[in-house]
């Protein structure tokens, strides 16, 4: 683990709702933030962004000036290969986003840019020389990332097949992405990685498992709004066991309810010429997710407002 990491600068961010120092060994270029720098970052700006939980990957996200930005989340560790061999998820992810993607027209070979493949024929020439990746979404061995109810069903099911390759996602199609292992291009998609999307009841409910869904859907939109890739497969980290099932299902369900009117707003979704950046992108998303999904559920109107919150914020950071 640390010849893997100590090579890059890291970016720790702790849980606000946890308390205790963390115990970070010796060796690494980092930072950490804990809640004292969050508050004083986001102060009283803004009521409706938060970082607790999951979502503080967000905190780290906001507060790096970095090219590539990878996560990796802290119940994963290396993987191996089929040859037995450690896996550098952090050299493939950024082979993943320096390699051009294909998301136009698929290419049956998968990515035509990696070693031993090419263009299959019939691949139109005016499309071959592909476009920049934005994000790059890695996979996991062991425990994979099943929802609550499959995984109530199914509680051994354990993904032990590895596949080696990387796809570029087709354009106009969505994906289910998680924060667990992925990185993006900051310069390019940053700031439409955001905490936007939050149950809101009595108390404090979490179900950041259906935030980075949404997130997910999001940054494809303007991948593809932008004609830029989105990227899945290599590399893998080996995931280890997490909570009770049945406990995450209790905090999941409402949400897993609502996507089934998320997934085919975002596959219908078109933004302006108008818009040319990550950040125009974000905000006519916003002001179509307020129009055609805020009157079908509150929490919608207030990832609305989340998203335009969360734009202001990253400006201010980015002005600083």
């Amino acid at each position: 683990m640390e010849t893997i990491f100590s090579r890059f600068h890291l970016i720790i961010v702790q849980d606000p709702d946890l308390k205790g120092e963390l115990k970070i060994p010796e060796g690494f270029n980092l930072n950490l933030y804990t809640k004292s720098d969050i508050d004083k970052v986001v102060g009283s700006s803004s009521n409706a962004i938060s970082f607790s939980g999951y979502s503080c990957r967000y905190f780290g996200y906001l507060m790096s000036r970095k090219k590539y930005i990878i996560s990796i989340d802290d119940d994963c560790i290396p993987a191996k290969n089929s040859n037995g061999e450690p896996i550098d998820a952090i050299s493939q992810h950024i082979i993943n986003l320096t390699t051009p993607a294909t998301p136009f027209f698929f290419n049956t070979l998968y990515d035509p840019f990696c070693e031993g493949a090419d263009f299959v024929r019939g691949y139109p020439f005016s499309l071959r020389s592909g476009v920049e990746c934005g994000l790059s979404c890695g996979l996991w061995l062991n425990l994979a990332d099943y929802d609550a109810p499959t995984e109530s069903l199914k509680p051994d099911l354990k993904n032990s097949r590895y596949v080696d390759a990387v796809l570029t996602v087709p354009a106009r199609t969505m994906l289910p992405v998680s924060g667990i292992n992925i990185s993006f291009n900051n310069e390019l998609v940053g700031p439409a990685l955001l905490p936007a999307f939050r149950l809101a009841k009595e108390g404090k409910v979490r179900w950041e498992t259906v935030e980075d869904i949404w997130t997910g859907m999001c940054v494809k939109v303007v991948c593809d709004h932008l004609r830029l890739g989105v990227e899945s497969g290599l590399p893998y980290v080996w995931r280890q066991e997490r909570g009770n099932a049945v406990e995450s299902l209790k905090k999941e369900w409402e949400g897993v309810k609502l996507m089934e009117d998320v997934v085919p707003f975002f596959q219908s979704v078109r933004l302006s010429e108008s818009a040319v950046t990550a950040e125009d992108c974000v905000v006519e998303i916003a002001s179509s997710v307020k129009e055609h999904l805020g009157p079908l559920n509150p929490t919608f109107a207030h990832s609305a407002e989340t998203m335009v919150e969360w734009i202001k914020l990253w400006k201010r950071v980015r002005a600083n």
